[in-house]
């Protein structure tokens, strides 16, 4: 039965990305009304031929994994399981050998595509300016940080399953959270510099308009900087960090060569929308009350003696039960997408109606948008089906179409 419906949601995700791709093999060179000031058919064709470059890896990716994941799961689980168990009395000891080297398989399994995905299709398409001494310098700094964390991880977890087997789904759940807010403070001050430099603003003028725009929406910035993205790639991007009235904001230095002042106002204003509506926040809250949930369902699947048989076994360990019980999981995950990809576009919208009414120029963050959608070659035609499930945000063609019926009626 979890084999049989494993197998469909696989069928599933390959329907919606062959959609997807067969719709933009369709319309992939027709440009959108009100575009043709910004793009044109080459570089739509261009933009074309970069979503089949990546999602034919993304297939290629998923479905080995997929398929890596289903033998595990149905063929040697018991065997490695029986090893594990073998090697240790200790459950912490047990769970970090037995998830550590999935992992370390997993990551290795990764390489080849990350490799790729860099060296030749980002290059292909200009995008990638990351050497390989660069590159091999982030996979090691980014590996160790990641050993880190993931031994930290399953050490605390299995640490409170043993000292506390009936209750553990309560402290686990606070050890993840705990932890989670922690590497939000964390990462911002101590993670972030091992990567990218951060400097001032190369466009000083910038940074009292920006500081103004947060003080509007009662937020306190105590940095305004720019990174070196363009050593690594040239995608472009801002973002926010830190927790609490105190936030940092950070831009792409990609980005302050592609827009100009407007514009760049304009895309941080959605930014400060996010703060403003509390999205973030929302977004913490609900992400806990699902582990929460999460914890507790997963307490009371492990206790179940059906749980090994799902994947033909009688017995397991308390690490190999997990493993089904992720699978189970994988499940409820793919089910819930189409919500939180709703929920997500919701906001979205709400950040851009906010940037509209800050700034008081709705065509600042549409041609800010045209702009990145062009340079970043972006998919203008994704398919419906494809976008509602999947979309974090509205498809950038309808974001513009609204920001501008909007600057028509202002």
């Amino acid at each position: 039965m979890l084999l049989s419906l494993l197998l469909l949601l696989f069928a599933t995700r390959l329907l919606l990305r062959w959609l997807n791709l067969h719709h933009l093999k369709r319309f992939g060179d027709v440009v959108p009304d009100g575009w043709e000031h910004v793009i044109d058919r080459e570089r739509l064709s261009r933009s074309a031929r970069y979503t089949f470059a990546t999602s034919r890896l993304g297939l290629l990716e998923g479905g080995l994994g997929q398929l890596a994941t289903l033998i595990f799961a149905f063929v040697l689980l018991p065997v490695y399981d029986r090893w594990v168990v073998s090697c240790s009395e200790s459950l912490v000891l047990k769970g970090l050998l037995f998830f550590g080297l999935l992992t370390l398989v997993q990551a290795v399994a990764g390489l080849p595509f990350n490799a790729w995905r860099t060296f030749v299709i980002e290059a292909r398409f200009g995008f990638n300016r990351t050497g390989w001494k660069l590159w091999l310098s982030d996979l090691a700094k980014g590996s160790l940080i990641s050993a880190v964390l993931l031994g930290l991880l399953l050490w605390g977890g299995f640490s409170l399953v043993a000292w506390s087997p009936r209750f553990w789904w309560v402290t686990v759940w606070l050890f993840l959270a705990c932890l989670s807010l922690l590497l939000m403070y964390v990462s911002p001050a101590l993670i972030e510099p091992l990567f990218f430099k951060f400097t001032p603003l190369a466009r000083p003028e910038l940074e009292p308009r920006v500081r103004s725009l947060a003080e509007q929406a009662g937020i306190r910035v105590s940095k305004v900087r720019q990174v070196d993205a363009s050593r690594r790639s040239g995608h472009s991007n801002a973002y926010f960090s830190g927790i609490g009235r105190v936030k940092k904001i950070v831009l792409f230095d990609t980005l302050l060569d592609q827009l100009d002042d407007n514009e760049i106002i304009a895309v941080l204003a959605h930014e400060i929308g996010h703060w403003k509506y509390g999205h973030l926040r929302k977004r913490l809250l609900v992400g806990q009350a699902s582990l929460l949930v999460g914890c507790l369902f997963a307490w009371w699947l492990l206790q179940q003696d059906f749980l090994p048989r799902l994947v033909g076994v009688e017995s397991l360990s308390f690490s190999g039960r997990l493993v089904v019980v992720g699978l189970v999981g994988s499940l409820a995950g793919f089910l819930l997408t189409p919500w939180s990809s709703w929920r997500s576009r919701r906001h979205e919208r709400q950040a851009d109606s906010f940037a509209r009414e800050v700034t008081g120029k709705p065509g600042a963050l549409a041609s800010a948008l045209m702009l990145l959608a062009k340079e970043n070659l972006s998919n203008l035609h994704p398919h419906p089906w494809y976008a509602v499930f999947y979309f974090s945000h509205p498809p950038v063609v309808e974001r513009v179409a609204r920001l501008q019926g909007e600057a028509k009626t202002a």
